[in-house]
């Protein structure tokens, strides 16, 4: 078995701050990494669950309920449009994503200055799509009227990251999850809001791969969700993973720098692997196996590696989601054990 070859970093990372986040990934994975996360820091640490803290103060956006549902800092209380107003009118405040690259580019930038980060690594971004959020915390009936707003005001977020962030120092990740959701038809989950589920989620994950620029990079994150880590269903195999990771690339006007796709712990068999056989993704697109888990470490990835392998001889290693709520100590082991299994570039 040879070792896979370089690592990525989903996005959150259990730090309290950008610059340890950045730091130690730094130093721990430098020559395993082409781009480096902030670790979403803040009120980030639980991926969307600070934006209805953020849309709730739109005008004509309602919480539901009384009572606040505390998260940390957070309200994670669900969103409603009140009743009488047109969504068409909505116009959401920022959505604090641009903010927070802002500030982490500019730490990012000094600490390439002092040697920590090498140059030529680029600062990654990662962000939810427009679908996630709607459909994470508005009500079914009025999913469709509301996500032009929303896809609206994510659109002014990235403008401004382009702003913010010189291109040739800037990756922009999409995270798709709920997708994921609709995709599995999972009982109790997010339902299409539209006719043809596949062809939707395709759609909306293509319009996010275009809208960044050819000189910046653009990927991909394809998950199953991560509570508790626990998906929030385990796929059967690789096969719909495969499936919209090659859909996306032939509907999308640009190529992909990367595609992450996540592996169940348990998952070191042949049927779970045999889908990749049909992954159609360009010679230049990057790809990651989400392999790597804290419970087994290097011993367990490298039994998914072997398997993996069997179909596909290259790609580089990442966790299956981000590790931002893994348990207090674990986080330099984990990023270790990314060491422990792949080769620098």
């Amino acid at each position: 078995m040879t070792q896979p070859q370089g690592a990525l970093l989903v996005g959150s990372i259990a730090f309290d701050d950008a610059e340890r986040t950045m730091r130690t990934a730094a130093t721990e994975l430098g020559g395993l990494l082409r781009r480096i996360p902030d670790g979403e820091v803040g009120p980030r640490f639980h991926w969307i669950m600070f934006q209805p803290d953020v849309l709730g103060q739109a005008e004509g956006i309602e919480r539901v309920g009384e009572e606040r549902i505390p998260l940390r800092m957070l309200d994670a209380r669900p969103l409603r449009v009140a009743d009488g107003v047109d969504p068409r009118e909505i116009r959401f405040p920022e959505l604090g994503y641009a903010r927070a690259a802002r500030e982490s580019y500019a730490l990012f930038r000094r600490l390439r200055e002092e040697g920590v980060i090498a140059p030529g690594m680029r600062f990654q971004v990662s962000l939810p799509t427009p679908l996630a959020v709607v459909g994470a915390f508005f009500p079914p009936e009025q999913r469709a009227a509301i996500e032009p707003a929303y896809r609206e005001a994510m659109s002014r977020e990235v403008e401004e990251i382009l702003a913010a962030v010189p291109h040739e120092d800037l990756a922009v990740q999409w995270d798709l999850a709920v997708e994921f959701q609709i995709i599995e038809e999972l009982p109790g989950g997010v339902a299409a809001w539209w006719d043809g589920a596949w062809a939707g989620v395709v759609e909306r994950a293509a319009w996010g791969v275009d809208l960044v620029p050819h000189d910046v990079e653009v990927g991909l994150h394809l998950c199953y969700g991560d509570v508790a880590e626990k998906h929030f269903v385990e796929p059967r195999d690789a096969g719909n993973l495969v499936r919209f990771a090659n859909a996306i690339a032939d509907a999308a006007r640009r190529v992909p720098a990367w595609v992450h796709l996540p592996v169940p712990i348990e998952r070191d068999d042949d049927a779970f692997f045999s889908p990749l056989a049909d992954l159609r993704l360009p010679e230049e697109t990057e790809l990651y196996l989400g392999l790597v888990h804290r419970e087994d470490g290097a011993e367990g990835a490298q039994r998914r590696i072997a398997a993996a392998q069997r179909v596909v001889p290259r790609f580089g290693v990442a966790t299956e989601c981000g590790i931002g709520r893994a348990p207090a100590g674990t986080t330099e082991g984990i990023l270790r054990t990314h060491a422990e299994v792949a080769a620098p570039w």
